[in-house]
């Protein structure tokens, strides 16, 4: 039998699982890995001492590299940056390959889907960990529910990638970047959709920050998240058309988004135009740029003023702990102020080779069944080990990676653009990622 190509585009902070899982099921799944990257040492990282790998230099700009290494592969798995993804697919369409990305189907992925059908070419997005597990896990239950006579009433569903407890104590935010940075920058842009009791809601950009929801999850705490991109459209994908309650969401620790919102409010996540001078801008002057001229009152001060805080606040020890009082250099020749705050906060929210992540996931559930009303509690819980196998890279890389090993498999019969919400896909991915320690704990119980 001849020896099937799955090729790896991207060797970043999100890859190492995917990678490592195709490698150790290379030999007995008859493939070799192909890695590529635009540094190229990322990818000879990634593949290690394996000998069914190879780490190839990949550029997505360059078209007729981007057409020799797609046309000699057989499955292509896109691990780079989501705007990348349709740049990935016409070359998949042109040469008649199948593609695997973790990201959400864009409009224009969503416009290849009659071509790649027609080629009987599989499209699979949002395979990953948010969007990805969440929808699996979530359609596990739901078809539980109604293949059991019940009727769901309402859905909510929150992700989070945080630090594990013991990461780093004295880090008030509890956070740091598990992923692509410039996304968590970048989160929440745009207007969020939703429904909560049978009312649609809209939260804009400018205000998403102080709309949170408190989530209690059993033996973890209290969290907060905020509301997370359009919600309503997968109210069709669930089968969930006539709920009551339709929220999809992003999980922070308590306090995380009142400091974030100053930081959003001031303007420092605009990506609109580019700052003047900032070859000598400092941090501080990076934050004094967004307040009023006073030529006696300090930075703090006016901040202070400005959103009516103390100095003690918890909001300003965040704010300080990040460094973004210091006179250090922000380190660029140019940038906007979102790029600019991305580089300043990796400073300190860059993980430690010894940090762990951990991913929270939180599902709610209520629904109908006989007179009763039943109330389901669903989460997960993932460690990661170090800065390099995270939890982060595990939820996003495994399901992608075993999706794509379904697939040569034969396994999977869809074709298109699709996301994993049928049971041909959720149900063995989710019974492998329970073999290799990712899975659900239930909570349920009757509300009348």
């Amino acid at each position: 039998m001849k020896e099937k190509s799955i090729l790896v585009l991207g060797a970043g902070r999100s890859s190492s699982a995917a990678i490592t899982y195709l490698l150790d099921h290379a030999a007995e799944g008859g493939w070799h890995v192909t890695v590529g990257d635009f540094n190229v040492q990322s990818a000879e990282e990634r593949i290690g001492e394996s000998k069914n790998g190879t780490a190839i230099r990949f550029n997505i700009e360059e078209a007729e590299l981007c057409d020799k290494v797609i046309a000699s592969s057989d499955v292509v798995i896109s691990l780079l940056p989501a705007a990348f993804h349709p740049i990935v697919a016409r070359h998949c369409l042109s040469l008649g390959k199948h593609l695997f990305n973790a990201s959400y189907v864009s409009d224009e992925m969503n416009s290849f889907h009659e071509e790649a059908k027609s080629k009987g070419l599989l499209f699979m997005n949002e395979c990953g960990l948010d969007p990805g597990i969440d929808h699996m896990s979530a359609m596990e239950v739901i078809d539980r529910v109604k293949a059991e006579g019940g009727k769901i009433l309402s859905f909510e569903s929150f992700t989070g990638g945080l630090i594990a407890p013991e990461t780093d104590p004295d880090n008030p935010w509890r956070y740091k970047f598990t992923w692509n940075p410039r996304n968590v920058v970048m989160a929440g842009q745009g207007t969020a959709k939703f429904k909560q009791e049978n009312q649609y809601k809209f939260i804009s950009y400018p205000q998403l920050f102080t709309r949170t929801t408190n989530v209690q999850i059993p033996k973890y705490g209290n969290f907060q998240g905020y509301a997370n991109r359009n919600s309503l459209k997968y109210m069709d994908t669930y089968g969930l058309n006539g709920v009551k309650t339709m929220l999809r969401g992003t999980l922070r620790n308590e306090g995380f988004c009142s400091a974030w919102n100053i930081l959003v409010q001031l303007g420092c996540t605009d990506d609109t135009y580019q700052m003047e001078e900032v070859n000598k801008m400092t941090h501080r002057n990076f934050i004094n740029s967004f307040l009023p001229y006073d030529d006696v009152e300090m930075v703090e001060g006016k901040l202070i003023a400005r959103f009516g805080l103390e100095a003690s606040s918890a909001e300003m020890e965040k704010l300080k702990w990040s460094g973004l009082f210091n006179n250090d250099l922000v380190g660029l020749e140019k940038g906007t102020p979102a790029q600019i705050l991305e580089q300043i906060l990796n400073k300190r929210w860059k993980l430690e080779p010894h940090d762990k992540d951990m991913i929270v996931m939180w599902h709610r559930f209520t629904y109908e069944l006989g007179k009763k009303t039943h109330e389901i509690q669903s989460y997960i819980i993932m460690l990661g080990d170090d800065s390099v196998n995270t939890a982060m890279a595990k939820g996003v890389g495994l399901p992608l990676a075993i999706a794509a090993k379904l697939f040569l498999e034969g396994k999977v019969t869809q074709r298109g653009v699709c996301i994993p919400v049928s049971k041909e896909l959720y149900d063995p991915i989710l019974k492998e990622l329970k073999s290799l320690g990712i899975h659900a704990d239930e909570e349920e119980r009757v509300l009348d």
